[in-house]
C-alpha cells in the first residue's frame, strides 16, 4: 500500500500524531463586572473556535485574583463602596450604565440594586480551587457561571459559606466533601501568587495575552494565533 493512501491513518494499529492542546488561562475576580462578561465573551469564542478547530484539545485554567484582598471577611456596604469610590451618584449611575451596555452585548442583565454586599471573595476562589481538584470540569465552569449570575444578578451575598454551599451543591458537587471543605477552610485571606495588573487577563499558550473585557472576535483570532505558533 501506497504510505499516501489516505486509509492508512484509519487503520487500526497505526497511530496519528495529536494536536498539541490549546489553553487558556482566566485570571478573574467575582466582584468584577468586566470579568463575567469577559467569561461569556471567551465561551462564545471557545463554542466558535471548537467548531472550526475541532481536532485541538483545549483547557481553560482558572486563576484567581483578588482585587480587593483587604475587603472585611464579612464584606462592606457595596452601594456605600461605590459611592466613597466614584465621589458622586450620578457617576455611579453612569459607570453601571456603561457596564449594562456592554453586559447586554454579551447576554448578561446586571441588577447592581440588588447587590447589598461587597463581599471578600477569599472563601469563592477557595470554592473554585477545591472544585478544580474534586470535581468535574463541567462542575467547574458550572460553579464559576453560577457564582457570578447569583452575585450580579441575584445580588447574593458570596462571601458567606451558606450560600457557597448552596451554590456548590447545585452545581452537583459532593455534600460531604463540599461541607467538610467549608468547615476546614473557614475564612482565611486567599494568598494568591499569581501577577497581573488587572482582570479579566486572558493568556493563550503561555504565548498571547488580552487584558480587559475583549469581543468574542478578538478572543478568537487570538486563539487561532495562539495554535499556529
Amino acid at each position: 500500500m501506497n504510505s499516501s493512501d489516505p486509509k492508512r491513518a484509519t487503520q487500526p494499529g497505526i497511530e496519528t500524531a495529536e494536536r498539541p492542546p490549546m489553553t487558556i488561562e482566566v485570571f478573574f475576580d467575582f466582584i468584577c463586572p468586566w470579568c463575567l462578561i469577559g467569561k461569556r465573551n471567551m465561551d462564545a469564542a471557545v463554542r466558535r473556535f471548537a467548531g472550526l478547530r475541532p481536532d485541538v484539545p483545549l483547557a481553560v485554567l482558572w486563576r484567581s485574583h483578588q482585587l480587593l484582598p483587604d475587603t472585611p471577611l464579612n464584606g462592606k456596604d457595596y452601594q456605600a463602596f461605590y459611592l466613597d469610590r466614584l465621589g458622586s451618584p450620578e457617576a455611579v449611575a453612569a459607570r453601571r450604565a456603561q457596564v449594562q451596555r456592554a453586559g447586554y452585548h454579551a447576554g448578561v442583565e446586571f441588577a447592581f440594586d440588588r447587590i447589598g454586599v461587597l463581599p471578600n471573595t477569599a472563601a469563592a476562589h477557595q470554592l473554585v480551587a477545591y472544585a478544580a481538584s474534586r470535581g468535574s470540569e463541567a462542575q467547574l465552569a458550572s460553579l464559576i457561571d453560577r457564582m457570578f449570575t447569583a452575585y450580579f444578578m441575584e445580588g447574593e451575598n458570596i462571601g458567606e459559606p451558606r450560600i457557597l454551599e448552596q451554590l456548590g451543591l447545585e452545581c452537583g458537587l459532593d455534600y460531604a466533601g463540599l461541607t467538610d471543605h467549608l468547615a476546614e477552610s473557614g475564612r482565611h485571606m486567599l494568598h494568591s501568587s499569581h501577577r497581573v495588573n488587572g482582570v479579566p487577563h486572558f493568556v493563550f499558550n503561555a504565548g498571547y495575552a488580552l487584558s480587559g473585557a475583549h469581543s468574542p472576535d478578538a478572543i478568537f483570532e487570538a486563539m487561532v494565533l495562539a495554535v499556529r505558533d
